[in-house]
């Protein structure tokens, strides 16, 4: 397992966000919708009876702290209104929803004020900075908006400028900055107010392949230093792979399948998961932990359970067709074999 995965499995303790049977149906008769649904009606029937549209559907899942849990799916697939209902900026039909064990679903109007000043943060694809402030004073928002004292939120802000690489762009103006460069705003901006939870809906989508894979390296890289919990929307499965401890694939406003990427890769749930697995970068995924097969009395170089499939490949190629797979703490979970191996590469199921 990597360094990002080691970081989301070591967490543990209380989940820092828990959601529970959620529903979002749009619709001026929502709640009798879904009434009609939890007493046995065909959920399709009653919503094209009713005119409305069940955008989440029963959605349940948690997350850890110190984790980066992915939410995808292809557009109009739910995701963005699965994240917004966490915070309620848009309204959940029904369900349950947690944070730090306090339930937002039963917060008034004051309570919500606090836990979007304080707890959480969100990170928006088109940047959402305010054309007529400095790139100093855009991060120092939230921290204005909570009433710190002006030289105060400054000096914040200018400390979460540098961490991400625009310390010397404090005076200028957002237009006067690259996609890139703002997206770094809009990140510098959410962390400033330290939020428990970090919201991130499709935050590189906009940008140049180039720069979007450099926003991805500068997540993970503040991710290391900051530990912060986030959900992270995006369309793109390698993103998914790439960013997330986990990851939860919806699709029709469900989740069809949540879990490693390694997981998720090596046993895609149905066709539809299948779908976006099939150009997954395999070697780099999949690790000798899921393809250790039990067998005693084997006399062969032992190598870590996180080990990758493309370095189990290289010491295949060197001579070394057999391998016995350990734990960190030497516990021996089996042996890999060259057709092992092989088979993972090819996509081919574990035997």
């Amino acid at each position: 397992m990597s360094s990002k995965g080691e970081r989301g499995a070591a967490a543990g303790g209380e989940p820092k966000v828990v959601v529970r049977n959620l529903w979002k149906v749009f619709g001026p008769h929502a709640q009798r919708v879904l009434a009609a649904i939890k007493s046995g009606h065909a959920q399709e029937s009653v919503a094209v009876e009713f005119g409305h549209v069940i955008a989440v559907r029963d959605a349940t899942f948690s997350v850890q702290p110190g984790e980066i849990f992915v939410i995808m799916g292809l557009s109009g697939s739910g995701k963005s209104t699965l994240v917004r209902c966490i915070s309620r900026l848009i309204e959940p039909t029904g369900g349950y929803i947690a944070v730090d064990g306090a339930e937002v679903t039963a917060m008034d109007a004051a309570q919500l004020m606090q836990l979007r000043r304080h707890t959480m943060s969100m990170v928006f694809q088109h940047f959402g900075l305010f054309p007529h402030r400095t790139v100093l004073q855009n991060a120092a928002y939230g921290l204005e908006v909570q009433g710190m004292p002006l030289a105060q939120r400054e000096a914040r802000a200018r400390e979460m400028l540098e961490l991400v690489g625009l310390a010397g762009w404090a005076g200028s103006r957002p237009q006067h900055l690259s996609g890139g460069m703002q997206q770094r705003v809009g990140l510098a901006r959410a962390l400033a107010v330290d939020p428990a939870v970090l919201l991130c809906d499709e935050p590189f989508s906009a940008l140049d392949p180039l720069i979007r894979r450099d926003m991805q390296d500068e997540l993970l890289r503040l991710q290391q230093m900051m530990h912060k919990t986030i959900l992270f929307i995006t369309h793109d499965f390698l993103e998914a792979l790439k960013l997330g401890d986990r990851i939860a694939i919806m699709k029709d406003g469900r989740l069809v399948q949540v879990g490693t990427p390694e997981e998720i890769v090596s046993h895609p749930a149905g066709d539809y998961v299948r779908e976006f697995t099939r150009d997954a970068p395999r070697a780099k995924v999949i690790t000798a932990r899921s393809l250790a097969q039990p067998r005693a009395g084997v006399d062969a170089p032992a190598v870590p359970a996180s080990t990758r499939l493309e370095e189990l490949l290289q010491r295949m190629a060197a001579g070394q067709t057999q391998l016995s797979v350990c734990e960190d703490d030497g516990t021996l979970l089996g042996v890999v074999d060259q057709a092992a191996v092989l088979r993972a590469l090819a996509g081919a199921a574990p035997r």
